[in-house]
């Protein structure tokens, strides 16, 4: 059984309070937040204690953390927790700041982290990359990813996100690495502000597509916009020697009218809430199966670093307007 701390009662943090009350190998002990009301009101309800984050960190009765704080909290949140000897399970990013993300890393060792890349959880995506795995498309040789949001989150959001790359993109940048099954070495990204005007006013990009290459000459494309009116759209295709392997968005059901006047179908599944709700709890399982059996945790925070400098060169090339070269993300 393994025993929990959360830090973080927000959102993404009530999504893995919940899932892991609901796992029959996992306890939650005790949650944190910024505000305290928010982790009194999610303690009453999931049957743990509220607690302040630095005795979460040092508690003797908690194994693993899950950081579902603000982004800049959470590089140092991780240190303290690896240095309490706690597995540690990090939403994304580790930091906006590549250097940061290195010196984290560097500080913690072999000790166990795992990044929230959630998508390669999905059951959609894994089956399709284990069948490029097993080899029914041959090698692989043009990944093209989609990813829209239905609406774009408030713009006091947009202002500490980070920019598109390195809040929306970044899953879509682990998610290509993870497909072409080598590492990037050129990135040429174009961006624009087409859904609103307040976006570009904050100064970041509402859509967006980039180019990935490795050395090898694999291709990836990946398409992002913060509007999507027919739902939440999560698209891959990868296209190898041998065929082509495709994952379609997921309908609210699978029924479809026919009949004179065409065919019609359900709306896609219209929030990551729903779309990946099995995918959180998929990454949960791995994280409690992996510490519990002291296996190596992935994805990394390694990974997690590769996301983070292939969000800063597509940054660098949406403002400088060309291609930015990378020796296979050299750290």
């Amino acid at each position: 059984m393994l025993s929990f701390g959360l830090l973080g009662c927000g959102r993404i943090g009530q999504i893995h309070g919940r899932n892991i009350v609901a796992h029959p190998h996992a306890r939650l002990i005790a949650v944190a937040d910024a505000l305290p009301q928010s982790a009194e009101s999610f303690a009453a309800a999931t049957g743990c204690e509220a607690r302040p984050t630095d005795a979460i960190l040092t508690a003797d009765d908690i194994d693993a953390v899950i950081i579902g704080t603000p982004t800049d909290t959470h590089a140092e949140l991780i240190e303290t927790a690896a240095a309490a000897g706690k597995a540690v399970f990090c939403e994304k990013p580790v930091d906006l700041n590549s250097q940061r993300i290195r010196d984290t890393l560097a500080r913690i060792g072999d000790a166990p982290l795992m990044i929230g890349f959630n998508r390669r959880f999905d059951t959609h995506f894994g089956s399709l990359k284990a069948r490029i795995d097993k080899g029914d498309i041959g090698d692989v040789e043009l990944v093209t990813i989609l990813s829209r949001d239905p609406g774009p989150p408030p713009v006091s959001y947009i202002k500490s996100s980070g920019g598109l790359f390195r809040d929306m993109m970044i899953h879509d940048f682990d998610m290509a690495r993870f497909l072409l099954g080598e590492e990037i070495t050129e990135v040429h990204a174009v961006g624009s502000c087409l859904v609103d005007s307040a976006i570009g006013e904050a100064g970041d990009i509402d859509t967006a597509a980039v180019l990935l290459k490795t050395a090898t000459g694999k291709i990836a494309q990946i398409s992002n916009s913060r509007r999507s009116t027919y739902g939440y759209d999560q698209r891959i295709e990868v296209h190898g020697s041998k065929g082509l392997l495709k994952a379609e968005n997921v309908p609210q059901t699978t029924v479809v009218l026919a009949n004179q006047a065409g065919v019609a179908a359900d709306p896609v599944q219209n929030f990551f809430l729903e779309r990946y709700a099995d995918a959180y709890r998929r990454e949960l399982a791995y994280f409690i199966d992996a510490v519990t059996s002291g296996a190596r945790l992935s994805p990394s925070g390694m990974d997690g670093l590769k996301a983070g400098l292939l969000a800063d060169a597509a940054t660098e090339s949406h403002e400088s307007g060309g291609a930015v070269k990378l020796d296979a993300i050299k750290l």
